[in-house]
């Protein structure tokens, strides 16, 4: 796991930008390298508001690790800390915000966050479980992360109560959290009343009864700290690695789209502009095939000139197939172009260098397709793949984008008559 974690750190193929926009969860995936090698567990403390997440935090710690306080919403910041008993380099426990915060979206996702990204989650309730704290144990559950429900508080019911409390809660969350992982705690306990000799009454601090929930904290730890460890460290490097695919995807379709612009325009200008005829559809052929060259780089999947032109040509002939109609409009207003001496530029260039710009954008799309796949057509050949890429695009808004673009270029040059 520590090599297939490094090796996605260090591979050469991901692309700054991508590096960059996704640098947190890199530095996150770092984090999980280190605390793969120090054998360390993190422990997600998750749940409520003010159901005593940071105190039952302080309390299995020993010390005042996390802020406490009486109003809602103290805890703004996930904040780890070590557990010190724990053995071979230990737990580290993450408070986090309470979920049902008023106004704290953002807390809320930087809770989920959080145990979305440890090994294990501690969730707090201090009674029974309201309904948002059913859904979002639900979704800590799909997380495939083990779950403890320590119920908080438990000094405030006698003895039968909380253990009825406790068989109800085990019932209710049967299928995410184990029966022996639902535990009574008590972070904080009243102090105890006692009358002294002359007959006052004082109070006398409780330490905090969180012996179960820490010894059964450890014994997973001894026991499946490595495991566990190891499986979300693998589970959020698979989630990061989709994210890197999608971000790079997504980076190349967009230089993609702007490599087939670039030769949509120059291929529409020059049909238009070219009074020669036929000259003008081999040169665009010839563009065609430049094209194709450069979407098979930004693939990663270089063709060479030759094989670029062979996939223009698979591409055209299905094209032909599909629209003869337009080819044919295409090489009249061609022949009609060479009859008027080029006088007919801005009449005929226009609309033809628009039929050149669709034509280059359904070739660019179909290249793109082959090119994804791997320089495959897929099982059901070129044919298929051709008509699936001229049915997705919607023709009259890039012939009407075309013509426009065209017209403006056309206007511009004081030769044209």
């Amino acid at each position: 796991m520590a090599r297939s974690l490094q090796e996605l750190l260090d591979d050469p193929v991901i692309p700054p930008a991508v590096r960059q926009e996704l640098a947190a969860d890199f530095a996150r995936v770092a984090s999980m390298l280190d605390k793969l090698q120090r054998d360390e567990l993190h422990v997600a403390v998750f749940g409520r508001v003010s159901a005593g997440k940071s105190a039952l935090g302080n309390a299995l710690l020993g010390r005042q690790a996390f802020e406490v306080g009486v109003l809602h919403g103290t805890t703004t910041e996930a904040e780890p800390a070590r557990l010190d008993e724990a053995a071979s380099g230990g737990l580290v426990l993450i408070d986090t915000p309470g979920i049902n915060e008023l106004g704290g979206e953002a807390r809320e996702a930087l809770a989920v966050d959080v145990a979305q990204v440890s090994d294990l989650v501690v969730y707090v309730a201090d009674g029974d479980l309201t309904r948002d704290e059913l859904d979002a144990l639900r979704a800590l559950s799909a997380t495939q992360r083990p779950v403890l429900l320590a119920l908080n508080k438990a000094d405030r019911y006698a003895p039968a109560e909380r253990e009825e409390l406790l068989a109800h809660l085990r019932s209710r969350t049967a299928g995410m959290v184990r029966p022996e992982d639902v535990i009574a705690v008590c972070a904080l306990p009243a102090p105890l009343r006692v009358m002294t000799a002359s007959s006052l009454e004082s109070t006398v601090p409780q330490p905090p009864d969180v012996d179960a929930l820490r010894t059964r904290l450890l014994d997973i730890a001894r026991r499946d700290g490595k495991a566990l460890n190891a499986i979300n460290a693998g589970l959020f490097a698979g989630r990061l690695v989709d994210q890197v695919g999608q971000r790079i995807a997504a980076s190349r379709r967009e230089l993609a789209s702007r490599v087939i612009r670039q030769y949509c325009l120059a291929k529409g200008v020059a049909v238009a502009l070219n009074p020669i005829p036929v000259a003008d559809l081999l040169a665009a052929a010839g563009l065609d095939a430049a094209m194709v060259v450069q979407l098979s780089r930004v693939y990663g999947m270089p063709l060479t000139r030759a094989e670029s032109g062979r996939l223009v040509a698979t591409v055209s002939a299905q094209l032909i197939a599909l629209m003869g109609a337009i080819w044919g409009m295409q090489l009249a207003a061609s022949a009609l172009k060479g009859l008027s001496g080029g006088l007919s530029v801005v009449v005929t260039g226009a609309a033809q260098g628009a039929l050149a710009w669709y034509a280059t954008v359904l070739i660019g799309r179909a290249a793109e397709r082959y090119l994804v796949a791997g320089k495959s057509w897929g099982e059901h050949g070129p044919k298929r793949a051709v008509a699936e890429v001229v049915a997705g695009l919607d023709r009259d808004s890039i012939l009407r984008e075309a013509r426009e673009e065209i017209l403006r270029r056309l206007r511009r040059d004081p030769a044209l008559p």
